[in-house]
């Protein structure tokens, strides 16, 4: 078993394609063309997020429709091949291109300081829902009560990666009791 120290989802395993062996993958990632390259060493993480396989090799892959078509370098059989479906494609931390700027990974969140715009203590993150359609809130644990509060610029307008603070301009009426 890999111990690389964190493994992070890049891909969300769909289904086999085919009969040659290849798998079609949702990239989770804006570079997919990078991350899947040809060569490259991926895991299999299961919902629980543990390594349940792999290293496995990208033997070759391919832009397709919305997903990229990926054969794995052993994983000819299409039985393998199914019983991964709804998985994920996961790589050590290490291997990618930390965040820039206000970016961060969703993981990251959990634990963020929470202030207004007038820099007052609203609580601290602690979950991160992601709900379908990409649409993305975050759980914050306030001095008084919870609130879930939009991850959307209009309301998230300053991210403090380093310092670990995010300034938010709550929707009117969010903290109200």
């Amino acid at each position: 078993m890999h111990d690389a120290g964190r493994h992070l989802a890049v891909g969300r395993l769909r289904k086999a394609h085919g009969l040659k062996g290849d798998v079609a993958i949702f990239p989770l990632t804006d570079r997919p063309e990078e991350i899947f390259a040809a060569g490259r060493e991926v895991w299999v993480q299961n919902l629980a997020g543990e390594i349940i396989a792999g290293p496995l090799v990208i033997e070759r892959c391919r832009s397709y429709h919305r997903e990229w078509l990926l054969k794995l370098e052993g994983a000819d059989e299409r039985a393998a091949i199914e019983a991964w479906r709804g998985m994920f494609l996961a790589l050590p931390q290490s291997e990618l291109k930390p965040p820039e700027g206000d970016e961060l990974y969703l993981h990251e969140l959990t634990g963020f300081a929470v202030r207004n715009t007038d820099a007052e203590p609203l609580g601290l993150v602690s979950d991160v829902v992601e709900l379908p359609g990409g649409n993305l809130l975050i759980e914050v644990q306030g001095p008084r009560r919870e609130f879930l509060l939009p991850y959307r610029k209009e309301f998230v307008t300053e991210v403090n990666r380093e310092g670990r603070v995010l300034t938010v301009a709550p929707p009117d009426g969010l903290l109200d009791d």
